[in-house]
């Protein structure tokens, strides 16, 4: 499934309440421009059987109240296991998901501070970090100017 596919099934998919597939519309562009900058068209994450993605907090060493939660995302099923986070627990599985629907849930699932995309299969070493808030501030201006929808090269 390409990216327009990608999120034209996510508007199909929102609540018909009049305006949430309108505000995915209207976020649909710079979804799509920071999905381009990644790789692959679709991750797999981890997630309990309820569908709760797996979560990591991570802290600094020099500054261990400095905490993020992120969660990770691999190209590859293989990449999974041997991950930082290897499924080990029969209540994780992981699952595929279109990388767009991947950065719409992140805004939504306010404890996610960013998702880490292991992009290059094999190498679960070194991911794409990408933070809620700055898709949350790209998002806005976007909003403020609907017209510009430049997302900056390095996004991603």
């Amino acid at each position: 499934m390409d990216l327009d596919q990608q999120l034209q099934t996510l508007i199909d998919e929102a609540p018909d309440d009049g305006m949430t597939a309108d505000a995915v519309r209207a976020i649909a562009p710079t979804l799509k421009a920071i999905a381009m900058q990644l790789k692959h068209g679709q991750y797999y994450i981890l997630q309990t059987l309820d569908q709760n993605w797996v979560m990591t907090a991570l802290s600094n060493r020099n500054q261990p109240e400095n905490r993020k939660n992120i969660v990770y995302a691999y190209c590859t099923l293989q990449d999974v296991a041997s991950g930082p986070h290897s499924v080990k627990d029969p209540q994780v599985m992981a699952l595929p998901l279109p990388v767009t629907h991947i950065l719409f849930q992140m805004l939504a699932l306010k404890p996610i501070d960013s998702i880490i995309f292991f992009d290059t299969p094999g190498n679960v070493r070194k991911g794409i970090e990408v933070r809620r808030q700055d898709v949350q501030s790209l998002l806005q201006t976007q909003l403020q100017h609907p017209s510009s929808g430049q997302v900056p090269s390095d996004m991603a």
